[in-house]
């Protein structure tokens, strides 16, 4: 019994090992052609192919440069010793220049017109579209803005009127029953004013007697 529980494990053991090798293999074959170190190699080829094709397409430029400027120039010529033949290969020259400059004047100019022609059909375009062409923002710095901020702030606050932001106030307080001044004074206030009026008059009489004694006694004596 036990025999057979072993073989049967081995069994289902080696069948498990085959299916796994089995699924390993088709994983390999399915990579192809291209393994890393062929696309490593095929793509140092194609870098190599690009500067080659780079350096070629320089080398063309270079002569086709050298041509142009070997048909503009002609061949160097020994120059004669007469002024007179001097002044005229100047004079060829000149008028030359001045011809070469007279095209390039004319071929600005029509790139001008054509590029003002192109931004024209293009605005035309986005306006039939429905788009905007968002002009070009200019950059301010946040020290900037800050400054304007302020400065904006200080113009509004002077030319607020904070008197007038008051809340307005009443000035007559209405008072209880109970802390309202009587008009009439109570008694002992009217006694003192009483007493205060009789000492004065009493000491106005006196200064009156005393100031006629001293004139009497003035008179005895002269």
């Amino acid at each position: 019994m036990d025999d057979e529980k072993i073989a049967e494990k081995e069994r289902k053991r080696r069948e498990i090992r085959e299916r796994l090798e089995a699924q390993l293999k088709s994983s390999q074959k399915k990579k192809g052609f291209m393994t890393p170190e062929r696309k490593k190699r095929l793509r140092q080829l194609l870098r190599r192919k690009a500067a080659d094709e780079v350096k070629r397409q320089q080398e063309q430029k270079e002569k086709e440069r050298q041509r142009v400027i070997g048909e503009r120039t002609g061949e160097s010529k020994s120059l004669p010793d007469d002024v007179d033949q001097l002044q005229e290969i100047c004079k060829q020259y000149h008028n030359r220049i001045y011809k070469l400059n007279e095209d390039k004047w004319d071929l600005e100019l029509i790139t001008c017109l054509k590029e003002y022609e192109i931004a024209d059909l293009q605005s035309r375009v986005n306006d039939m579209r429905g788009k905007f062409i968002i002009p070009p923002l200019k950059k301010v710095s946040k020290y900037q803005t800050q400054l304007e901020k302020m400065r904006q702030w200080t113009y509004k606050l002077a030319k607020m009127d904070m008197r007038g932001a008051l809340k307005s106030v009443k000035k007559e307080i209405e008072l209880d029953d109970k802390h309202k001044k009587t008009e009439t004074k109570p008694v002992w206030a009217a006694e003192t004013k009483a007493v205060k009026q009789t000492v004065e008059t009493t000491e106005i009489d006196a200064g009156e007697i005393d100031a006629g004694e001293i004139d009497d006694y003035d008179d005895d004596e002269e």
